[in-house]
């Protein structure tokens, strides 16, 4: 069973994996507002994903018999002064999740609980990708804030929209709906 500190720590980070979740909703419904469909799917996308990503933390604690909770969260920004805004603050929330899953896997091997440590080996490795990702669409829509349409024609191109889930992910609580 994992240590009472890690479970703290996880279960503070399900509540930040659904703050991400409401965020990428916020951005997403910002691009909808703005007529940039492509780019409202993405973000759309990703907060299913972000969601997603609590919910194998919550089955991870039901898995270990811990104490899985849903912490309230805080209200996302919801106003953006041009299309760079939401995408730069999606980087900074990407690169902070990674901070934090690292925290985790630290806390982990501090605590000698190597299953927990295991476990989040798959997140380190999708924030190196959510990173990347990320500042890819960052570098598109500064070049394309003046054009918005190219970002989307770009999306259109590029996007991994039908990508195949990940067989190697963690199990989601409620099967990943």
């Amino acid at each position: 069973m994992p240590s009472q500190a890690f479970v703290e720590a996880l279960n503070e980070q399900i509540g930040n994996e659904f703050a991400a979740s409401q965020q990428y909703v916020a951005c997403a419904v910002y691009f909808e507002s703005e007529t940039l469909s492509r780019l409202a799917g993405f973000f759309y996308a990703q907060s299913v994903e972000e969601r997603n990503h609590a919910m194998m933390m919550v089955q991870y604690l039901l898995d270990a018999d811990a104490g899985a909770i849903i912490p309230a969260i805080d209200a996302p920004q919801v106003r953006f002064e041009d299309i760079v805004e939401p995408v730069q603050l999606a980087l900074e929330q990407e690169k902070r999740v990674s901070e934090q899953i690292n925290r985790l896997a630290a806390l982990a091997r501090e605590e000698g609980d190597y299953a927990s440590e295991q476990f989040l080996q798959w997140f380190i490795k999708e924030q190196v990708e959510e990173v990347s990702s990320m500042n890819d669409l960052l570098t598109i829509v500064r070049r394309a804030a003046a054009d918005p349409l190219r970002a989307e024609e770009w999306l259109a191109r590029e996007g991994s929209a039908g990508e195949a889930a990940d067989p190697t992910a963690p199990p989601a609580a409620g099967g990943a709906l």
